[in-house]
């Protein structure tokens, strides 16, 4: 409990002293902001302050920071390390300045900034990445709510209805003005979730269970020396890092809880909402911050469930009986195999939490993939409009738009259903797509930054770092190369290259704007 309880600390410090850092450097202001300016009572709507922040919370926490928690403490203690570090330095930089990018320039969504900065070219790239991106989203949120729903009510057969019932709330909700729906269930379903985080984090303080430590991160048989039956570990660490090496799937594996492009495009919705620039940090920095203490309640949950047998506490006697009968077989599931991220959320709610408070909690995370998923129609449908310059205030032109953005998300999750790993494969594929996201997004800030002659440093050192990331699990991950070797050479290659690149763009460029605020 060391460890969690100084990474706590750490990220509540994170957003005291270096957002205040990040925020001077962008010295946000009394200007009028587009919810003022552009008041269009559709998209541009200024709302009160606690609502932006429950919304913007809810449209980024998605189930990243749940499920991404849970499979990255496979890991072990790096992953509290990747979330706070990652959380601070890398994900609520990332937030903030897209968002404040985006309130200084009309609010402006993400390919466009990326094309301002980056070039037309890049501009075209990103608009097509993104849009698929999205799409990815909507699609991959549906499906993981409909499976814990349909645990909770209807069982097996009831999937497809449950499916059915998100998308049709996804259609309503992205073509009704934003505070319409968003603005009034959001923040109840926000709240859900911080509820579920708090009574956890009370679950653990009063359980102050043994977990692992930081410092004990190296020696794996001290956490998994008790599941091994017969000779066979039963907890499936071993061989899943074998597979997955720490460097780079941690960083992957993890993506809402510490850094996520995703959320890059999230943040034009609500900086057409806020009603100063003031409110950026405690609504941008504040809710990716937020976002990682959600994820670090969950790491540890995790870590107490898999790793010192804290699942038998929360599992019926007949669940024990039979995973310790399919250990036993040649070919039984290890038990990170066996409990899934979703199932982990289910038993811990309700072990925990009571009936109540299990179920609030697990309508919380419902909520949250639920909630992502129509924000992500909703940021195509705008991205979409502003690259093809048409207006959304009539209901006709919003429908132009998002009707073949169902269609086609609708193909994208037939295919996912008819395949029986589709789920994973494009959940990996998100997952990929979300962190190359956030490298361009902070490459575009690194540029605007030195541009302007502010501490572009804040956000170069990121950009490197996500940039060696995604080039390295290409190389690195089973399901694309497998050439874990090559890892170290690739990772310096792409170093000097960023390094090399960088430098002779900032002598060319640095010079050429002035100054701004």
């Amino acid at each position: 409990m060391i460890t969690f309880i100084i990474s706590l600390v750490a990220l509540v410090l994170g957003y005291l002293v270096y957002g205040a850092i990040v925020e001077r450097v962008m010295r946000p202001d009394d200007r009028e902001t587009p919810a003022i300016r552009l008041a269009d009572g559709v998209d541009y709507v200024a709302l009160p302050t606690w609502k932006v922040f429950m919304i913007q919370f809810l449209n980024i926490a998605g189930t990243g920071p749940i499920f991404g928690a849970i499979m990255g403490m496979w890991f072990g203690p790096a992953s509290y390390l990747w979330i706070v570090l990652g959380c601070i330095f890398a994900g609520a930089v990332h937030d903030f300045m897209s968002g404040m990018l985006s309130l200084r320039h009309d609010g402006a969504n993400l390919p466009t900034l990326i094309g301002k900065y980056l070039g037309n070219g890049t501009r075209v790239v990103m608009l097509i990445f993104t849009v698929l991106l999205l799409m990815m989203v909507g699609a991959v949120f549906v499906y993981s709510p409909a499976l814990i729903l349909k645990d909770m009510w209807g069982g097996d057969d009831a999937t497809i209805w449950w499916i059915v019932t998100i998308f049709v709330y996804y259609v309503v909700a992205t073509l009704l003005p934003i505070d319409k729906i968003i603005g009034r269930v959001y923040p109840l379903f926000a709240i859900a979730l911080l509820v579920m985080a708090a009574g956890l984090l009370v679950g653990l303080f009063v359980k102050m269970p043994h977990l692992p430590e930081l410092w004990n991160m190296g020696d794996l048989s001290q956490w998994t020396g008790s599941h091994v039956v017969d000779g066979k570990d039963t907890l499936g660490v071993t061989a899943y890092l074998q597979k997955n090496p720490i460097f780079p799937c941690l960083f992957i594996t993890i993506a809402c809880g510490a850094i996520s492009g995703f959320h890059a495009t999230q943040s034009p919705l609500m900086a057409r909402c806020l009603k100063s620039e003031r409110l950026a940090r405690p609504v941008f920095y504040g809710a990716m911050i937020t976002e990682g203490i959600v994820a670090l309640i969950w790491a540890t949950v995790s870590s107490y469930f898999f790793y010192y047998g804290g699942w038998k506490e929360v599992v019926s006697p007949e669940q024990v009986t039979e995973f310790m009968a399919q250990v036993q077989l040649a070919d039984g599931k290890t038990l990170i195999q066996y409990f899934t991220a979703p199932q982990v959320v289910n038993l811990v709610c309700s072990g925990w939490l009571g009936i109540v408070g299990g179920t609030l909690a697990v309508l919380g995370v419902v909520a949250a993939p639920i909630t992502s998923g129509d924000t992500a129609f909703r940021s195509a449908r705008l991205i979409i409009a502003e690259a093809l310059h048409f207006e959304q205030k009539s209901m006709v032109r919003r429908l132009m738009i998002s009707v073949p953005l169902f269609v086609a998300s609708l193909l994208l999750l037939i295919w996912q259903m008819e395949n029986p790993n589709g789920f994973n494969v494009l959940w990996q594929y998100f997952g990929w797509s979300n962190q190359a996201l956030s490298v361009f997004t902070l490459w575009m800030i690194t540029v605007y930054l030195a541009r302007n002659h502010k501490a572009y440093i804040i956000t170069l050192i990121p950009a490197i770092f996500m940039t060696v990331v995604c080039t390295s699990f290409l190389i690195a991950s089973p399901q694309a190369l497998g050439h874990g070797e090559w890892t170290p050479w690739v990772a310096m290659a792409v170093i000097v290259v960023a390094v090399v690149w960088f430098s002779a763009w900032l002598r060319k460029n640095r010079t050429v704007t002035p100054p701004s605020r």
